[in-house]
């Protein structure tokens, strides 16, 4: 039997995505409006509001919140820079004017993909490493997940039955024992699962979870770009007799996945009543697949982190 989204699993669920641009987050919301969420997804890359974005790229949060509204949601598009406390008090003060509470908060911000550079500046030691880069590296992935937590989470703890989910590259197991990219890269990875741990101990007493989560490979709009395939025909990557200066994408990009996978994981979780059982746990797309049964787009059901 193919595996199809409950498009009413989180109807009448308000969640925030924080970070829904593109990658993950827009993967996320979108797979939070396939089951019938609101879903406001904040972000600096916006059709109606100029916020300096880090990347020079045309997805739009407009976008994702479009996508999220045909998938069965309501996307609601709210351009937010999530580095700025007063932005995100002022989008707690209209989240709390409009829905009164949030049921789901992702922090999936991160915006540093072109500064932790390409496979040939990695393992840089610390020492020769750009020091504005490096420290940007860090604000924008934790900075950013503690302002947002601070400000929004007080909308998710009036009530039992909270979600929170850190979104990471590499679970706490596997960052514990693997050096990642540059010491900014890699606190910046581990300290993201250590977030939901400990923002999940101060979550308990709210009768609200806070899990860590990572997808394998990722199918990213960056990603794709860089091997010039589209969702389409992103195997096409793997020929070797790519014609031009496209780059070969090596084996392991076979069991990639695309950003809907973590998403249905997040809506998975979300509609779990027993999702407790999962506060302060660090956890993969797979493994949220192998418990809740849903597959990728394309009814696979990846495992990129099994074969590393």
């Amino acid at each position: 039997m193919v595996w199809s989204p409950d498009q009413h699993a989180l109807s009448g669920r308000v969640a925030v995505v924080a970070g829904a641009t593109r990658g993950a987050g827009r993967g996320i919301a979108a797979a939070l409006g396939e089951a019938g969420a609101t879903v406001i997804c904040t972000g600096r890359s916006s059709a109606t509001r100029n916020i300096r974005s880090d990347y020079d790229r045309p997805e739009t949060i407009e976008e994702t919140a479009e996508l999220v509204t045909e998938l069965g949601g309501t996307g609601i598009a709210i351009p937010v820079d999530h580095l700025d406390p007063e932005q995100v008090k002022r989008l707690a003060e209209r989240i709390r004017a409009d829905h009164g509470h949030i049921d789901v908060l992702v922090n999936d911000i991160w915006g540093a993909e072109r500064l932790k550079g390409a496979p040939p500046e990695w393992n840089t030691p610390i020492w020769d490493h750009d020091l504005d880069r490096g420290l940007r590296i860090v604000r924008l992935g934790l900075d950013t997940h503690l302002i947002t937590s601070h400000h929004l989470l007080p909308l998710m703890i009036d009530r039992p039955g909270g979600l929170l989910v850190e979104v990471t590259d590499g679970t706490k197991a596997h960052n514990e024992t693997n050096y990642r990219i540059s010491v900014f890269y890699d606190l910046v990875k581990v300290a993201v699962n250590r977030l939901a741990f400990s923002q999940g101990h101060e979550l308990a007493q709210h009768k609200a979870t806070a899990v860590a989560i990572t997808p394998g490979w990722l199918r990213s709009e960056m990603m794709l770009d860089s091997f010039g395939v589209s969702e389409e025909n992103w195997r096409d990557a793997l020929k070797e007799d790519r014609a031009g200066d496209l780059p070969t994408a090596p084996s392991g990009f076979g069991s990639s996945e695309s950003p809907r996978y973590v998403g249905r994981a997040v809506a998975a979780l979300a509609a779990d009543p027993e999702r407790a059982r999962w506060n302060q746990e660090s956890v993969t797309s797979a493994q949220m697949a192998a418990e809740y049964g849903f597959t990728d787009i394309d009814g696979r059901t990846p495992d990129s982190w099994s074969e590393w």
